[in-house]
């Protein structure tokens, strides 16, 4: 609906302007048509249509209008025949009071091209009014010597009608004294006059009473009645005599009511009775009683109603002076209504659009008609609007005005105007007149939608949930309406690839909120981008890119990985330590990795558990493994080392790794592996329960060590014999090849045993036998002999 509102307007704008520049701005005359007053509300005037020229569907689309030139609208126009008919029932008298003929002036304005035409209505008097008398009765003081033949004017009716409808004739009843004779003034208006046919006798007849007719020459013809009184008087010598026949005066229409007008005067050169002067109105209209009064002493006129010259301009007032002995006289006054500025300006508002659609050209808004009632200086206009807003005012003929835009105008820039006319006249004071309305301006899909940022970086951490909300893009239109409403929308990008990433993100056609569609690796793909659009809904649309960057945040989901050692290999990797290593030797490393990233991959290695606690030490950052102190021959050949990597993350994932130490003389002793000690070791309590367990056995060993000593003495002597050969315990410091093992197992001393080693081809050997060694104590035993505990 909008848009069909704002084509119209469009089309209407161009034919306005086409019009305005070369067509008919400057009027035609076009015809004077005529109906009866009275006639009912909706009477045919004339068809317009067939008048112009014109079919009734181009009257109809060229939104032919009638404007008049009073407040009310007096016409009006059936679209639907092209018939001009009557709005109102008109009153002649009313709208024109005496004046002849009744004219009323209109204008037809028609679109598309725009056209004025200037024609006239005349209003046809009939007749409905009667003839009226001022006074129902009239007295005339005649004196008994006046001559026969001698006229008498006589008060003349009032008929509203005009023309034949008008008073026509007066008469008057039969008698044998008077009769009526009709005279024409200048201004054609008939005046009745009694003329006397019979001197009279005073003392005969001192009254006489006649009835004076008015007849119009309507049909049928209406009249009035009124009585005329005579009253025969004595002689009365000389008439009443007014100082000037002709009174002219100006007042001004705002005179206050009460106010002086003018003073008439009269002499009387009679003495006594017939000198005394009574001042009255001759033949006064009721327009005039109802303004005016005048005082029967003073001959002052004095003002009764307010003067209003924008109805009436000029008075003429006839004014009768009658002495006590019956004879009279008249003056006229002739009164001048001065127009002061008291009426501010009009203005008619013909035709007015309230949107116009921007990047139009010039387009026409207001086509209007001023005027004022007063006039000269009073009645002259000056139009115009507030300065700096892109709007013309031109003038036209009779009166109207255009208003136009200057150019296109920008809704964005400004949307609305508030356009205030102006209309003020010349007189003093200024008066004025203000019409003020809104001008909205239309949108036009002229702007393309613009994002926020050039590129957006989101960041979504890996291994998120599916439809996770990862961010929102936001683009604004400078436009309204539907040529603002955004949709978006993601494109393929120009890089390789993009297309798969674009398959990993949704948005949300409305509001711009992205989703992931799946859950990241970060492992697999740290970061990729997306074009998304933003189009509008206006047409055509229009539409504009962004850049979105999507960074994947690494989650720690990866444990570290132990490269070194291997910890998947049949046999156990075996590092050699020499017992001359002194301390901060390089044992061995422990090499692992983090497919994490970041802190995430930090790794920090620790020694959980060693065989022989304090011999062994980790550095926590890069895994080496190193001697805490010296190697003492208590020392045990063979350690087992339990340790620990783990990263930095939150929470921190950690491995384990196992790493095996032997402890050799030197590297060029014979590699010696050992046999699988997971069983023993796995059969030894932990160190804790060991000592828990040497704690409570430390009550009874100082009870038994004695009995043990002496046992352990006489099964030494009798295996002697048996003992292996070259295994003899030798004085003094003890063999390398006997091991120290100190605070290890369930011990709860130190105890040296003998390594009894045999030879062979292959050039490894295998243990034989292990048995406790006592310093000093046992005699030497023989290597072939079975070792007894």
């Amino acid at each position: 609906m909008e848009t069909k509102r704002l084509l119209f307007w469009r089309q209407r704008q161009v034919l306005f302007l086409l019009l305005f520049w070369g067509v008919c701005l400057d009027g035609s005359e076009f015809g004077l048509y005529s109906v009866a007053e009275e006639s009912e509300r909706g009477s045919f005037v004339v068809n317009l249509a067939q008048d112009l020229g014109l079919r009734v569907e181009e009257l109809f689309a060229r939104k032919t209008r009638v404007v008049s030139d009073s407040y009310k609208q007096h016409l009006l126009l059936d679209s639907h025949t092209g018939d001009l008919l009557t709005n109102e029932k008109l009153d002649r008298e009313k709208l024109c009071s005496s004046t002849e003929p009744c004219i009323l002036y209109f204008q037809i304005l028609m679109d598309n091209p725009f056209q004025i035409y200037r024609a006239q209505l005349r209003l046809m008097d009939i007749n409905d009014h009667a003839p009226v008398f001022p006074n129902k009765e009239m007295v005339l003081k005649i004196p008994e010597n006046t001559a026969e033949g001698t006229a008498f004017p006589l008060q003349r009716a009032q008929d509203l009608d005009e023309g034949l409808n008008g008073i026509q004739n007066y008469t008057i009843n039969p008698n044998l004294i008077f009769h009526i004779e009709i005279s024409d003034s200048d201004e054609g208006i008939i005046n009745p006059e009694l003329v006397l046919d019979k001197t009279l006798n005073w003392e005969d007849q001192q009254e006489l009473s006649l009835t004076l007719t008015a007849l119009d020459g309507g049909i049928p013809p209406r009249s009035g009645t009124a009585t005329v009184h005579i009253v025969v008087v004595d002689i009365n010598d000389n008439a009443p005599q007014f100082s000037q026949a002709v009174y002219e005066t100006q007042v001004p229409e705002n005179s206050p009511i009460g106010s002086a007008i003018v003073k008439v005067s009269a002499e009387d050169v009679d003495s006594g009775v017939n000198a005394e002067i009574s001042y009255s109105f001759f033949d006064a209209s009721e327009d005039i009683q109802a303004m005016f009064q005048i005082n029967p002493l003073s001959g002052e006129i004095i003002l009764k109603a307010s003067l209003d010259y924008e109805l009436v301009k000029s008075y003429k007032i006839n004014i009768q002076a009658v002495d006590g002995g019956g004879l009279s006289t008249r003056c006229t006054v002739r009164l001048q209504v001065l127009d002061i500025n008291d009426n501010p300006p009009e203005l008619i508002m013909s035709s007015l659009s309230n949107y116009v659609e921007e990047n139009s050209p010039e387009s026409i808004l207001a086509v209007f008609r001023v005027k004022d009632r007063d006039s000269g200086e009073n009645g002259k206009m000056d139009c115009s609007i507030q300065e700096n807003l892109p709007f013309l005012l031109k003038p036209s003929v009779d009166n109207f005005y255009i208003l136009m835009t200057e150019g296109s105008l920008d809704r964005e820039s400004r949307a609305e105007y508030n356009i205030t006319i102006t209309v003020t006249d010349l007189g003093t004071p200024r008066l004025q007149t203000q019409h003020t309305f809104t001008l909205q301006v239309s949108d036009v899909n002229d702007n393309a939608p613009e994002f926020t940022q050039s590129s957006y970086t989101l960041w979504v951490r890996e291994n998120n949930s599916p439809a996770l909300h990862i961010g929102t893009i936001s683009a604004t239109d400078r436009d309204s309406g539907s040529n603002a409403q955004l949709t978006y929308s993601l494109l393929p990008g120009p890089q390789p690839g993009a297309d798969a990433a674009a398959a990993l993100v949704s948005i949300n056609a409305d509001s711009g909120q992205l989703f992931a569609l799946r859950a990241l690796d970060y492992e697999a793909l740290q970061a990729f981008e997306v074009r998304v659009r933003a189009a509008d809904r206006g047409s055509p649309p229009l539409s504009s890119q962004a850049l979105v960057r999507v960074q994947v945040l690494d989650a720690n989901d990866n444990s570290p990985f132990v490269l070194y050692p291997l910890q998947n290999a049949s046999a156990p990797c075996t590092e050699l330590l020499p017992r001359a290593a002194e301390p901060g030797y390089l044992v061995s490393k422990v090499v692992a990795v983090d497919r994490d990233s970041g802190q995430n991959a930090w790794l920090s290695f620790q020694l959980l558990k060693a065989t022989e606690p304090g011999l062994f030490s980790v550095w926590p950052h890069n895994g080496e493994v190193r001697t805490a102190r010296l190697l003492s021959e208590r020392d045990a050949p063979k350690h087992r080392l339990l340790l620990l990597v783990k990263d930095n993350g939150e929470p921190p994932r950690s491995a384990s790794v196992t790493l095996h130490v032997l402890l050799v003389d030197g590297f060029s002793q014979p590699y010696l592996p050992l046999p699988d000690a997971e069983a023993p070791e796995r059969a030894q309590p932990d160190r804790l329960t060991a000592y828990l367990v040497i704690a409570l056995a430390a009550v009874s060993s100082l009870f038994l060590l004695s009995l043990l000593l002496f046992v352990a003495a006489r099964l030494c002597r009798r295996s002697r014999a048996r003992s292996l050969a070259g295994c003899a315990l030798p004085d003094g410091p003890l063999p390398g090849h006997l091991l120290d093992v100190s605070g290890t197992g369930t011990l709860a001393h130190s105890y040296q045993y003998e390594v009894c080693l045999q030879g062979g081809s292959t050039g490894s050997s295998d243990f034989k036998f292990l048995k406790p060694i006592y310093p000093n104590i046992y005699a030497p035993c023989n290597n072939d002999e079975n070792p007894t505990f």
